[in-house]
């Protein structure tokens, strides 16, 4: 069974950056594709970014193109979200999710393709 586990998340200010981190247990980073995917109030939940095993195809919502950025380090077993300029619109539980064939070929980021996923990590953008 694959843990998942998210972390970083806080309250910051409009404008403000935060960066996420998602971790794997009990198997190697290097066979999954990453997701990261939120969840705001009163909202459904939207995915927000990928990443494939090698890092060449990342996929990003529209919402978040040019603000956001996914990056991933297999030898340290860690993806990050990088979030800059927050709007109160980013405001939500962001949630991790792997799989090994996720990510790869259509350019949304579907929840239904990832098996595994985290707890979710809490993000306020609110002044």
């Amino acid at each position: 069974q694959l843990l998942v586990e998210e972390s970083g998340g806080s309250l910051v200010q409009p404008g403000g950056s935060l960066r996420l981190s998602c971790s794997v247990r009990g198997d190697s980073l290097y066979s999954f594709s990453i997701g990261w995917f939120r969840q705001g109030p009163g909202k459904e939940r939207e995915g927000v970014s990928c990443i494939n095993v090698s890092g060449s195809r990342r996929n990003y919502a529209d919402s978040v193109v040019g603000r956001f950025a996914i990056s991933r380090d297999n030898a340290q077993n860690t993806v990050w979200l990088q979030m800059d300029n927050l709007k109160p619109d980013d405001t939500g539980i962001y949630y991790c999710a792997a799989d090994r064939a996720a990510c790869v070929i259509r350019d949304d980021i579907r929840a239904i393709e990832y098996k595994f996923w985290g707890q979710g990590t809490q993000v306020t953008v609110s002044s």
